[in-house]
């Protein structure tokens, strides 16, 4: 084998240093801050399939807060989110939060619809009224499912089955 010239050599390591500022100014610019200010809430979801931690609270595609933690409930399985909104915020104690995405193969973020309550939400407080994710497979699979069973041959009462495999009869 021969050995590397030392063209290569500097070649080498300037492709990895370019690929190390890229990293670098994605993980920085990238959007996914985890707020450590503002108000505190939760909510409990039956699903929060693909939610990542550090991931968008949005108000009408606004970025107002952060998710900060997630757990389970040990008595119910339920997802708990955690999360901090803006502080200047005063969401109404009916306000609902639902797991969306961004589109089809988008990003989940936690979208808050505000309510119309005359009181409001306080830090440390719980949004009740939540939508959990939806499954974008579980979706597909009763959508073909569906479309299978309304493309089945429909029987009467007292007609024969069809048979796809019987022998033609010849006509004189």
């Amino acid at each position: 084998m021969k050995g590397r010239s030392a063209l290569e050599v500097v070649t080498g390591a300037g492709v990895l240093v370019v690929a190390a500022l890229f990293l670098f100014y994605a993980v920085v610019h990238g959007g996914r801050t985890i707020r450590t200010e503002g108000m505190a809430l939760s909510a409990r979801f039956d699903r929060i399939d693909g939610l990542p931690q550090g991931g968008d609270v949005r108000i009408a595609g606004v970025k107002v807060g952060s998710v900060t933690a997630m757990r389970i409930d040990p008595e119910t399985f339920n997802a708990v989110v955690e999360m901090r909104v803006d502080q200047a915020l005063r969401l109404p104690t009916d306000s609902s939060a639902e797991i969306t995405s961004d589109g089809l193969l988008g990003g989940k973020y936690v979208s808050i619809v505000p309510g119309g309550a005359e009181r409001f939400l306080a830090d440390g407080g719980r949004i009740t009224e939540t939508q959990g994710s939806v499954s974008l497979e579980s979706l597909l699979g009763r959508f073909i499912f569906s479309v299978t069973q309304l493309n089945q041959p429909q029987q009467g009462a007292g007609a024969a089955p069809a048979t796809p495999n019987a022998p033609a009869t010849a006509r004189p």
